[in-house]
């Protein structure tokens, strides 16, 4: 009876979102409190969502380090941050023609978007001119869909790039604004969500998420997803920290996989219509149970991350040839 009474619940919050109701945060929180057996009933509930909004199909994206370290901000997950002694690779913004092929891997890997990300507060100018360069090529070569994650934007900079044909702009929220000050003192919340706004001022759909497993508490998670759904963002990454040797946050402990999979069921009913996107971290902590994740996510990136390692791309292909679902390509 327990059972059907659980069922039970977790179909009803799926009705409410496709109903366009939306979820009261005290019905976010028992989604992450569940015990875990309960599972696989609510990424059951959360896959009527995403079936209805996106049938099987899953959206591929390849991030490309188009500029690593160097970075004056202190964010504590960060391995490329000021504060960070880990041994990462260390250069300036990368010549068009690694962009280039870059972008041409995307392709290869069966990629709809691929997202130049460069570390640091914000671009200079001469960076932003190599970045719109190498853009407008791949725009005018290749049927990729442009995702940049640059740091803070000025007006200028933010007109500029739409202009050039990026199609999503990423600055991620990362964390509850209550949480923030913990994990970085250099910028605020408030400054990322500014960023955001201005992405959407200027015609560029948003992309915002978070990392989760920074010390953090439930209810600081669901307050994310509202901030999220609130904010408007369009594309949602999921990020599961992976503590990195030589960063404040080395010794955090991972996220179990029976709550990763809880976190993406939840963006996804706060969320629903939203692409969410299961992103960095996610073979450290959901491990062998990745491919459950897809009944909640519709997007995932492939290849490698910023200065981790992914895995094989032909392992992410033959997961979701297994599930039965399809990639869909040339989307954001």
């Amino acid at each position: 009876m327990d059972n059907i009474l659980a069922t039970t619940k977790w179909q009803v919050l799926a009705s409410k979102a496709l109903n366009g109701e939306l979820l009261t945060r005290e019905e976010g929180l028992s989604i992450l409190d569940a015990d875990d057996e309960e599972v696989l009933q609510i990424m059951d509930a959360a896959f009527k969502v995403r079936r209805h909004f996106y049938g099987k199909k899953v959206k591929l994206n390849m991030i490309i380090n188009a500029k690593s370290g160097l970075c004056p901000e202190d964010c504590g997950y960060c391995s490329q941050s000021i504060v960070s002694t880990a041994p990462v690779r260390k250069y300036t913004m990368l010549d068009k023609e690694t962009l280039l092929a870059g972008a041409r891997e995307a392709m290869a890997r069966k990629a709809g978007t691929y997202c130049i990300v460069a570390a640091g507060r914000g671009p200079t100018e001469k960076e932003l001119n190599q970045v719109v360069d190498a853009v407008q090529e791949i725009r005018a070569t290749l049927p990729l869909k442009i995702c940049a994650c640059l740091g803070i934007l000025k007006d200028d900079q933010a007109k500029r790039l739409a202009e050039a044909g990026v199609h999503r702009y990423n600055h991620n929220l990362n964390t509850s604004k209550a949480n923030y000050p913990s994990i970085t003192t250099t910028h605020t919340y408030d400054q990322r969500v500014e960023t955001v706004e201005k992405v959407k001022t200027y015609g560029m759909s948003p992309c915002s998420g978070v990392i989760v497993g920074m010390g953090e508490t439930n209810q600081e998670i669901v307050e994310m997803a509202f901030a999220l759904r609130e904010l408007g963002a369009d594309s949602i990454p999921i990020n599961f920290l992976n503590a990195i040797p030589g960063t404040p946050l080395e010794h955090a402990g991972r996220t179990s996989s029976m709550k990763a999979l809880k976190v993406l069921a939840l963006f996804r009913l706060i969320c629903p219509s939203k692409e969410i996107r299961v992103a960095g971290g996610r073979e450290v902590n959901l491990r062998t149970l990745q491919p459950l994740s897809l009944y909640a996510a519709n997007s995932l990136f492939v290849g490698d991350y910023l200065t981790t390692a992914g895995q094989e791309v032909s392992a992410d292909h033959q997961i979701i040839e297994d599930l039965g679902f399809e990639i869909e390509l040339n989307a954001l």
